[in-house]
């Protein structure tokens, strides 16, 4: 078992520059504030607390199997979740028991939208002596041997035979920095109906990850917003649009595309700042001091609420109001602090649910992890899961 925070809790600290720029937040008066309240939902958190099989992941991204990912749509869906870093075995006496195994990525499936205990399963493959082992390993001509995945946001697409697509990051061990690196991008295909382990998945190299002279890289899977007329989104405009994130200070980055050239990626376009570019490394910075897991969801009122971590791993889960799917974007508005952990407890990359929220409500969730991983593990194995929160409109 081998863990520092996942890729996603701290992709983004190795710096680089797209373009020489400096995000400023619009003064645009509605994109200022919001009328809301927020409140922990105990029901969801309770619903990832464990003791035996699965106990404990992050990367949390939920896809609705129908394609329906809006707002207070999901009372008779199934949601797909797919995890990172994942903690198979059994707690006995708030103790992890030997043989805990932590996989690289896990599944679940939960039928409707309501935090039932036992709605929910969870899935990961098994080595033939019975050890717990990841959903996803990269197969793709780009894989080198040691490389494991893991996972990015995800979709639907019904223009494309309900085919669900799943971002994976490609990552190997190293000796330096945080013990990782990501070294590639991989769109995994499950084709509609494919049953765990999904003998029938396709896995494709894209060119979402990128290194730039000089050091650094980006990347593109941290969210996915599906704005198109069968998702069931307000102003619907008929592309998926990716999100992704470079840089220390958190900068985030949109592509789109239409659904059914998603496979086709000479046909993505980035959003450089004024329209949509070819080249990848013009794409613009839209907002800053995000984190590496995000979500940007169509409000009801036509605004778009980005829902993030601040600066990745900090103590404040964040939103910003902006005027479409690629911005503008406002200024940062704090909505929960995480200080009730202790300064050993690190929280991240927060984001929000749509399919799984009622009307007027986001649910968010955030991550929770150790400093000392293995260490704290064993004093307090109830730490390393998913918490989730409310967010009310007035």
């Amino acid at each position: 078992m081998k863990t520092s925070f996942t890729l996603t809790a701290v992709l983004g600290l190795f710096a680089f520059t797209l373009q020489a720029q400096d995000f400023k937040a619009s003064t645009d008066p509605k994109l200022q504030s919001a009328n809301f309240t927020v409140e922990e939902d105990a029901d969801w958190t309770a619903l990832f607390n464990r003791t035996k099989g699965w106990f404990g992941a992050d990367g949390i991204f939920s896809i609705p199997l129908d394609g329906v990912d809006s707002i207070g749509a999901g009372r008779n869906q199934t949601t797909f979740f797919v995890f990172s870093d994942t903690l198979i075995g059994e707690v006995v006496d708030d103790k992890p028991l030997p043989g805990t195994k932590m996989p690289h990525n896990t599944i679940g499936y939960l039928t409707g939208n309501k935090p039932v205990f036992d709605d929910i399963k969870f899935y990961w493959n098994k080595t033939a002596d019975g050890v717990a082992k990841s959903v996803f390993e990269p197969k793709t001509p780009n894989t080198q041997k040691g490389d494991y995945f893991w996972l990015g946001d995800g979709f639907v697409n019904k223009e494309l035979n309900g085919t669900t697509y799943v971002f994976g990051y490609r990552i190997k061990n190293v000796s330096n920095g945080f013990g990782f690196a990501e070294v590639g991008n991989v769109l995994i295909a499950l084709p509609k109906g494919s049953k765990f382990p999904f003998a029938d998945q396709r896995q494709m190299d894209t060119p979402f990850y990128f290194e730039l002279p000089g050091g650094g890289y980006g990347s593109f899977g941290a969210g996915i917003l599906n704005n198109t007329k069968w998702a069931k989104v307000p102003n619907a405009d008929g592309y998926i649009y990716v999100y992704g994130l470079h840089g220390a200070g958190k900068n985030v980055m949109v592509a789109r595309v239409k659904p059914k050239d998603v496979e086709k990626f000479t046909q993505w376009r980035y959003f450089d700042g004024k329209g949509w570019n070819t080249d990848i490394k013009k794409a613009a910075t839209i907002a800053d001091r995000a984190s590496n897991e995000m979500s940007v969801t169509p409000l009801p009122d036509g605004r778009y609420a980005m829902i993030f971590q601040i600066d990745g791993i900090g103590k404040k889960v964040c939103m910003r109001l902006g005027s479409s799917p690629y911005g503008p974007f406002g200024p940062i508005i704090d909505l929960y602090s995480t200080d009730k952990f202790t300064e050993k407890v690190v929280t991240y990359n927060a984001k929000a649910h749509p399919n799984l929220s009622q009307p007027g409500e986001l649910l968010i969730s955030y991550n929770v992890n150790f400093t000392d991983f293995f260490n704290q593990l064993n004093a307090s194995p109830d730490i390393y899961r998913p918490r989730f929160i409310k967010l009310k409109f007035k």
